[in-house]
């Protein structure tokens, strides 16, 4: 079958079937992708209270290392759609994350497992990062280019709502002994309560199975979606490629970057507030949607250069509220923040089929979000460094607006201004 979703005849008849179970079994696919991924970012803030001794510096650590490996596996989740098959690809990747799953619920319930062992389980989480560049090359391929910014806005909001669902749901599962009998025993906090946290890794092993079962009947691999590596490449010769990528790590990096780092910072600053962690990468990913639909509907280079404008005035209002020791302020800053660089990503993400032709607009979106995940290593790291070196996370806000405010540059010159090198 010779897929062309711009044919509307054939969009009607046969394409718009078969590209929405495609979305709608991607989705949860790369839900549960995502929360393997974040899985460290509320299991570090738990480690030492059940007998583990590591420093602030290697919690955050933790933390930034699925960041680091997911965003480098990236680079060779983007070509594998073309290469493999979006079905074949799906089946593969997901299936795969078992291996950390599995190995952190039992590394979790021993305080003497070796802290390289922690570094190594939270590497193999970063498979779970690989998957966002794969599965939105391959549904960009099933929808027409009037629908992509919404297909792509769903199927990366609500997979990137993983972060927030596995941010809430740990606090809860770990309280149960639910997998006590087959799971191992609870470990004793300081004030005597129980908590089973290998119940976090544990909870999602049956689900990876499931949706790996679901994807490989379910799903389709296109025909003429298969590129070879060496076609795939010559996006890197496109000055837009890496102007995009820059933009998209302004507003992706930092959404996956500050969900990965809340937990901490809000426990270094509001320890009391810890449980509301969730929030942010919440707000986060179901405001990509609505940034994807209003992009469709007002054009994404405008879009974008709102959310960066708002992006830039949230880091300043959460260092002033941090500084000023005031947590409504702190948390509704970030919180906009927050919803911000979310619904970014979905205008970032909606510019680039518009800029692009459907053949390289494909490894171009799986080549920008394989740097823009990059944010959730370096931001936590940077979150580190400035709690270390200063006694507080403001400093590294610093860093933060000065790169909205080149992204503001740049967005406006490339792309929004009236005499733009591409309208979009």
């Amino acid at each position: 079958m010779d897929w062309n979703p711009e044919n509307p005849m054939f969009w009607e008849q046969e394409g718009k079937k078969h590209a929405r179970r495609n979305l709608w079994i991607s989705v949860p696919a790369l839900m549960l992708a995502f929360i393997v991924w974040q899985i460290w970012s509320v299991v570090a803030i738990r480690l030492n209270d059940i007998g583990f001794s590591f420093t602030d510096s290697q919690l955050f650590t933790l933390a930034a290392i699925p960041g680091l490996v997911g965003a480098t596996l990236r680079f060779v989740y983007t070509f594998a759609v073309g290469k493999f098959g979006g079905r074949n690809w799906t089946v593969f990747s997901t299936a795969i994350l078992l291996i950390p799953a599995v190995g952190i619920g039992i590394a979790v319930q021993n305080p003497d497992t070796p802290y390289w062992v922690m570094i190594l389980l939270a590497a193999l989480c970063g498979l779970g990062g690989g998957n966002f560049s794969s599965s939105s090359a391959n549904i960009s391929f099933f929808f027409p280019k009037k629908e992509k910014g919404t297909a792509l806005g769903i199927n990366g909001g609500l997979g990137n709502m993983g972060v927030s669902v596995v941010q809430f749901v740990t606090p809860l599962i770990i309280t149960t002994g639910v997998f006590a009998a087959i799971g191992g025993e609870s470990q004793v906090l300081p004030d005597g309560k129980e908590i089973w946290l290998q119940n976090a890794a544990f909870i999602w092993v049956v689900p990876i199975i499931l949706l790996t079962i679901i994807a490989y009947f379910g799903m389709d691999n296109i025909p003429n979606a298969q590129q070879s590596v060496s076609d795939q490449f010559v996006i890197i010769k496109r000055k837009h490629t890496w102007i995009m990528t820059w933009l998209y790590v302004a507003t992706f990096g930092s959404f996956i970057g500050y969900a990965a780092a809340f937990p901490l910072v809000l426990k270094s600053q509001f320890p009391e507030h810890t449980s509301l962690a969730f929030l942010g990468a919440f707000l986060a990913a179901a405001s990509r949607p609505v940034g994807g639909w209003l992009s469709d509907k007002f054009g994404g280079a405008r879009v974008t250069s709102y959310v960066l404008v708002t992006m830039g005035i949230g880091a300043g209002a959460v260092m002033y509220f941090t500084n000023e020791k005031q947590f409504a302020g702190f948390l509704i800053s970030f919180l906009i923040l927050f919803i911000a660089a979310g619904m970014g990503s979905g205008s970032t993400f909606q510019m680039i089929p518009v800029i692009f032709p459907p053949k390289e607009a494909a490894p171009v979106l799986g080549f920008t979000a394989a740097f823009a995940a990059y944010g959730s290593f370096l931001i936590p790291k940077l979150f580190g460094w400035s709690v270390q070196t200063t006694g507080t996370p403001v400093t590294a806000f610093y860093f933060f607006i000065a790169f909205y405010v080149i992204s503001i540059i740049l967005n406006w010159y490339y792309y929004a201004r009236k005499n733009a090198e591409v309208k979009c």
